[in-house]
């Protein structure tokens, strides 16, 4: 099937054969369109004319090679606008050639070479550069029908593009560009009115960033991608989709373009790998301090009901002993220690155990900016250790595999791995160890992968990426605002490191400011972006810091989110907060233990809101196998009370309802 070529000023019909698009999800891991199951014959030479079309689902694209800019004509006739022309000056096109089932031109002045493609019912766009540079592209937004934008920022956010609060300082969006290779998952969204929307794909995150715009009262987004040869980043490739407008359909296109991609993980087949992960099904998440884990705390969790639990413990002088950890396994709970591979400091004076190395690791093994200098550790302390002088030194000295060893001598079954799978990747401009951003992720990856074949492996804020490799991450489920570090920053109001047997930054009750309430857990933002592309790979769940028990006021709305999302609660608990939170903890993981177990190796095949202000929410699992419904609001919306939740497994006869405010009372 070829593209066709336009010439200037006419525009495109709609194509025929083209499948409307569902009323619910869209974008099915195996539906294909274009070139799929399609003859495509090449046609060499250039063809005359600047406008190219590409068929995608859902009707056809119309690329200008000009400007860049991108429209659409829908299979029922609606014209949209997907990108306005690029924000950067891109010089006078050269010829536009056929290819086998695109098209291919350049932009010598930028020394860039595209290519524009149909691939698996998207328009794909792909850029390779001859020279460092940058290009702004795609400028989203612009249709005057867009209503609302989706960032995959922990969970997901699906944004109203007049949202006066989003549109102002406060929202926190307009300011600093965001990195994508920072977000959970390297998409944007845009719902245009009803039935209609566009996903944006861009799987070269690294050096791709996000800018929102606030114009005449309008969120509006651009993608800046840096070619820089020294990072590896002179390619770049954007897929653009046509979707129903529902607020996760970003998140389904992404599912899809991932198992397309062989890179979507598999909870089932990790559970086959080793059988203890299975323990995470219907586990609630915990870290342990002073009594909490010991032997006779574990037993405590047992009486009160919990059957699952994963149970983590930092790296202090007093972890969990043997005797706790075989107690916990006895109770059918998961056990692991939290440990980095990211931060080195002089083992004579490392205020971390986690920070001391054996040798010189510190500090040979620092990542060197460009001028020589070591990259400033965590906190201000240390440095951040390279990925790349690890895996050179790992065959002949085992520095991880030795303390891989030596902190979970105790027997424990599980892993927390810090920073691993996040998305602060570095660049290494040591002659030692020489290392670009995309490869330190693949020495993350190696490393996390060896340790996955032993253990129950976590670590924070999963991005798709280490989606593979993990069974769980802590983070990925916390759309963390920009004030919630400085908020963390002010050690008398949010707490500190002691005392060791509870400190107060994890322990401490806070109330979130307003803005940065509103900006991480107004539910009438709050879409399962995340679970939609990944539920069924890996557990998610929110950050160790901010526990349970954290944020008092956010209680209720938070336990609600993970009973939707179907993703446990994360607590802290000592021998005090056991004893006073146990039933509470225990009521609510009764609650969400059959439900987890039910659904948690199933996708999540539905969301929808029922009211106008979106404050009434349902999800569904395994298409139907779990539906779960959550009333954020005042009101009782058909018999469900408001901050209730009601969860109905295939075969139920009635609703299981939770009301969190009444747990444990």
């Amino acid at each position: 099937m070829d593209p066709k070529i336009a010439p200037p000023g006419r525009r495109p019909r709609a194509r025929t054969g083209t499948r409307v698009l569902a009323a619910s999800l869209v974008l099915t891991a195996t539906a294909t369109v274009g070139a799929s199951g399609c003859s495509s014959r090449a046609v060499a030479g250039p063809v005359t004319g600047r406008h190219v079309d590409i068929p995608v689902r859902g009707g056809t694209v119309t690329v200008d090679t000009g400007t860049l800019a991108v429209n659409a004509r829908t299979a029922d006739g609606r014209s949209l606008a997907l990108s306005a022309p690029s924000g950067t000056g891109l010089g006078t096109p050269g010829p536009v050639e056929r290819t086998g089932d695109g098209a291919r031109w350049s932009y010598p002045e930028k020394g860039l070479t595209v290519t524009a493609r149909p691939d698996h019912g998207r328009l794909r766009v792909s850029m390779k550069a001859d020279r460092d540079g940058s290009v702004t592209w795609p400028v989203t937004g612009t249709d005057r029908a867009v209503s609302s934008v989706q960032l995959p920022r922990g969970e997901g956010l699906d944004i109203p593009v007049r949202d006066t609060f989003w549109n102002s300082e406060r929202g926190g969006l307009t300011g600093d560009a965001i990195d994508l290779g920072q977000l959970e998952l390297p998409l944007w969204g845009n719902t245009l009115g009803k039935g209609h929307g566009v996903s944006y794909l861009a799987p070269t995150d690294l050096g791709t960033s996000l800018k929102f715009r606030s114009d005449g009262g309008r969120l509006g987004t651009s993608a800046t991608h840096d070619f820089n040869g020294g990072d590896g980043t002179r390619d770049y490739t954007v897929t653009i989709a046509l979707t129903d407008g529902n607020p996760v359909a970003p998140g389904t296109d992404y599912r899809a373009w991932l198992t397309e991609h062989g890179q979507l993980g598999s909870l089932r087949d990790k559970i086959r790998r080793n059988p203890a992960t299975g323990k995470l099904l219907g586990a609630f998440h915990a870290y342990v301090w002073g009594d909490a884990r010991k032997a006779a705390g574990v037993e405590e969790l047992r009486k009160l009901g919990v059957d699952r639990m994963w149970l983590g413990y930092d790296s202090g002088p007093h972890p969990m002993d043997a005797a706790a950890v075989r107690a916990a396994q006895k109770a059918g709970y998961l056990v692991g220690p939290y440990d980095t591979f990211a931060n080195g400091q002089d083992p004579k004076t490392a205020d971390s155990p986690t920070s001391r190395w054996p040798g010189t690791v510190y500090p040979d093994f620092c990542v060197r900016d460009a001028d020589g200098k070591p990259a400033t550790g965590f906190g201000n302390r240390g440095c951040y250790l390279s990925s790349r002088a690890f895996e050179q030194a790992e065959p002949r000295h085992h520095y991880l595999a030795d303390r891989t060893r030596a902190m979970t001598a105790n027997g424990a079954d599980s892993y927390f791995l810090d920073v691993d799978a996040t998305g602060e990747l570095f660049r290494d401009h040591s002659a030692a160890h020489p290392m670009t951003k995309a490869g330190d992720r693949e020495n993350r990856l190696a490393r996390m992968r060896r340790l996955a074949g032993k253990l129950v492996l976590g670590s924070e804020s999963a991005q798709s990426w280490a989606n593979g490799v993990l069974a769980f991450d802590h983070g990925a489920a916390t759309p963390v605002a920009d004030g919630l570090w400085k908020l963390q920053r002010d050690r008398k109001n949010w707490g500190g490191y002691y005392p060791e047997n509870a400190p107060t930054a994890f322990f401490k009750p806070v109330r979130l400011p307003a803005d940065v309430a509103k900006a991480m857990y107004d539910p009438a933002y709050r879409v399962p972006l995340y679970e939609t592309a990944l539920h069924s790979s890996l557990v998610n769940a929110e950050r160790w810091e901010l526990s349970y028990e954290k944020l008092p006021a956010q209680k209720t709305g938070r336990a609600l989110l993970a009973m939707l999302y179907n993703i446990p609660l994360n607590f802290v608990l000592d021998g005090a907060s056991l004893k006073k939170s146990g039933p509470e903890l225990a009521a609510l993981q009764k609650y969400f233990s059959p439900l987890h177990k039910a659904a948690g190796t199933e996708k999540l095949t539905s969301f929808r809101r029922l009211t106008a202000d979106n404050l009434v929410q349902r999800t569904e699992f395994g298409d139907g196998k779990l539906t779960v419904t959550a009333n954020f609001g005042k009101t009782t919306y058909a018999g469900l009370p408001a901050g209730c939740v009601d969860a109905q497994l295939r075969g139920d006869r009635q609703p299981r309802r939770l009301c969190p405010a009444k747990a444990g009372g």
